[in-house]
């Protein structure tokens, strides 16, 4: 088999196909495995996977188990609700882990190198095609890779994805700033590292919690940017990050200089697909469900597709090691698009709701306060077992309509009575 791209997604398909008895070789473009970024929040759909890969002990180990997930408001910093995640591991299961994303991939890439998977860098794919035996992929270089399936794990701009749509990235016209910094540094009130903590503010919000056993702190930025919204190439500048946060409180805009200010990263997901496989090549990760950030799924969603990939390579293998690739493909693309669809859509409600302003804001942090800390209405349908057939899905939560707050009695005009 080839998995081309060596980022989370295929490294953790490479793995889970190589663990079924598979032969992997795994086409990287840059020069050198690496992975750029700062956190990465892995809920127990994800961890109860790392636990079947025997991954989660040391991934537990490089990372951070946080008591509970505060919600707050951005501008006066009071807060909103949260999950108690100790409660929630009980529930589910596993664990809700944060870890860097570094971290994560360099384990993911051990566990290949120990599996035994061909990891091949400086191999730029800029093609695919079927062929009679399977499916082949050329390099920039010219050089071509034959394999009897080809799984296409090469991000939001796969070359892959021409072959079943012909789209293009979707702007939110949001960017994102991130930063980590000594645990220890001084800055306007505490920081609890045991708290995964988002401050939801108009058209702004504000992230951070522990890395590295607490020795780190992970702080993310994310606004909409006003020239991308006039349709300018220079947006996301600095500039545009300090305006966009200035009716925050205090411990937000204290924050702000421990981003990094010379690197920031433009918010763009895709419209969902339902045709994910063509002949032997198939997509994987972000080629074929890139979301948006706010429910944290996104390199959850390509660990599941290849963990559910290999799965069902081990239902279809034969006693002489022969797979129905037909029938297995198949089986892949019977679950994971319309669970992705899910992710990404709401992804993108998700992150409406975080960033409203006026009368909705007001609505929606009081229908926040109101919500009981053990309500798991809204991740039942998540962080529950991934799903490996259609009828494993759970059902979709109920939305509950914003003008349905109470926002107690209205002052009358002149002040109050």
């Amino acid at each position: 088999m080839l998995v081309v791209g060596g980022g989370i997604g295929g490294l953790g398909a490479a793995f889970s196909l190589t663990r079924r008895g598979l032969t992997v070789r795994l086409l990287e473009r840059a020069p050198a495995f690496g992975e750029v970024g700062a956190g990465i929040q892995l809920a127990p759909n994800c961890t109860r996977i790392l636990d079947d890969y025997g991954l989660l002990e040391e991934a537990e180990s490089l990372g951070v188990v946080p008591d509970a997930m505060v919600m707050r408001d951005a501008v006066d910093g009071s807060e909103l609700t949260r999950l108690d995640l100790r409660d929630l591991e009980r529930r589910y299961g596993y664990p809700y882990l944060v870890i860097h994303r570094s971290d994560l991939h360099a384990l993911l890439l051990r566990a290949c190198e120990r599996a035994g998977v061909e990891l091949l860098t400086d191999a730029e794919v800029t093609s695919y095609e079927n062929t009679p035996a399977g499916a082949r992929v050329t390099l920039a270089s010219g050089e071509t890779h034959e394999a009897g399936v080809v799984i296409a794990a090469d991000g939001l701009h796969s070359p892959a994805r021409k072959l079943f749509v012909d789209d293009r990235p979707v702007s939110s016209a949001y960017v994102a700033y991130r930063g980590t910094v000594p645990a220890e540094v001084d800055r306007v009130g505490s920081v609890d590292l045991g708290e995964v903590v988002v401050y939801v503010g108009p058209r702004c919000h504000f992230v951070h919690y522990g890395l590295r056993g607490g020795e780190l702190l992970n702080q993310v930025a994310v606004f909409e940017s006003p020239k991308a919204l006039a349709g300018r190439e220079d947006w996301g500048t600095p500039d545009e990050l300090d305006a966009a946060f200035a009716g925050t409180c205090e411990f937000v805009r204290d924050g702000l200089p421990f981003m990094w200010h010379d690197k920031w990263w433009r918010m763009f997901d895709r419209d969902p697909i339902s045709t994910w496989v063509h002949g032997r090549i198939a997509l994987l990760g972000d080629s074929a469900h890139p979301p948006l950030q706010y429910i944290a799924q996104g390199a959850i969603m390509a660990i599941e597709d290849g963990w559910v990939l290999g799965e069902h390579v081990a239902r279809q293998r034969a006693e002489d090691g022969t797979v129905d690739w037909t029938a297995a493909l198949a089986a892949y693309e019977a679950v994971r698009p319309e669970h992705c669809r899910r992710v990404v859509t709401t992804s993108r409600k998700w992150g409406e709701l975080w960033h409203l302003d006026g009368l909705a804001r007001e609505q929606r942090n009081a229908l926040l306060r109101a919500r009981d800390t053990y309500d798991y209405a809204f991740t039942d349908w998540l962080y529950g077992p991934t799903a490996l057939t259609p009828d494993q899905e759970p059902e979709m939560f109920t939305p509950i309509p914003l003008d349905s707050a109470d926002l107690g009695e209205p002052v009358p005009a002149g002040g109050a009575a």
